[in-house]
């Protein structure tokens, strides 16, 4: 299995933005870190153990979303006395150890968050995730410290695809939404995102884009260094 891989030359090029861009708002699996796959291709193999085949489109649809609204899906699909504790519990050791190895980083990080830097331009984290389940992400890449908030589950009262997780993110910059840059890879994220009032640019992983995402998205970009080039941030490619 493949991530969405973006056609050739569809990259958007420095563009202009319908208000000044005065924060970035980052989710974080499938976008700053590759997670997603890792978490996909852990499920996929843990499931014939459990006498079922884990079918991608079922994933998908999970992406994305809060615990509770990801298990029901689940629940939804295998039936509700499947034992998604102890699949999930298989899962969870395998993403810890992958965490522990260090999961690398998607392409263009660095050079964004450099870029920002340098345009003196503030940052937050908005995830579906734990605060723990950030810091075992992303601790090992040493690039927590460069955001300026981390908005996590418990944060917020409702999840993706509700604003909750952008609006918080966009009050604790002390920015209002409307001049904060939110970046997703996920359906619902954008879907979130766009909700939150924010100019919003998708970064595809696993889910390709549709007719929905580039309604609600100002572009869509096919990495990090194509956002950096579209804020005109750091240096030339």
């Amino acid at each position: 299995m493949t991530s969405y891989a973006p056609p050739a030359r569809a990259n958007p090029p420095r563009m202009v933005f319908p208000h000044q861009i005065r924060a970035v708002v980052f989710d974080m699996d499938g976008l700053l870190v590759d997670t997603e796959a890792v978490i996909r291709d852990l499920m996929v193999e843990a499931a014939p153990r459990y006498g079922v085949d884990f079918p991608e489109h079922v994933f998908v649809q999970m992406v994305g979303l809060p615990n509770e609204a990801s298990d029901a899906i689940a629940r939804a699909h295998f039936g509700p006395d499947f034992p998604l504790e102890a699949l999930y519990a298989e899962v969870t050791r395998g993403l810890h150890a992958a965490c522990e190895a260090g999961v690398p980083l998607k392409a263009g990080v660095i050079e964004l968050l450099d870029g920002l830097d340098a345009a003196a331009i503030p940052r937050a984290i908005a995830t579906s995730s734990g605060h723990p389940a950030v810091q075992r992400t992303l601790g090992p890449s040493g690039i927590l410290p460069r955001f300026h908030a981390v908005v996590a589950a418990g944060d917020y009262p409702r999840g993706k695809p509700n604003p909750d997780p952008f609006l918080t993110a966009a009050d604790r910059l002390a920015v209002a939404p409307e001049h904060c840059l939110a970046l997703e890879d996920s359906h619902n994220g954008v879907r979130a995102a766009h909700a939150a009032g924010m100019m919003t640019v998708m970064v595809p992983d696993l889910l390709a884009p549709t007719d929905e995402m580039r309604s609600l998205c100002l572009a869509i970009a096919g990495s990090l260094h194509h956002v950096r080039e579209m804020l005109g941030v750091g240096g030339a490619l």
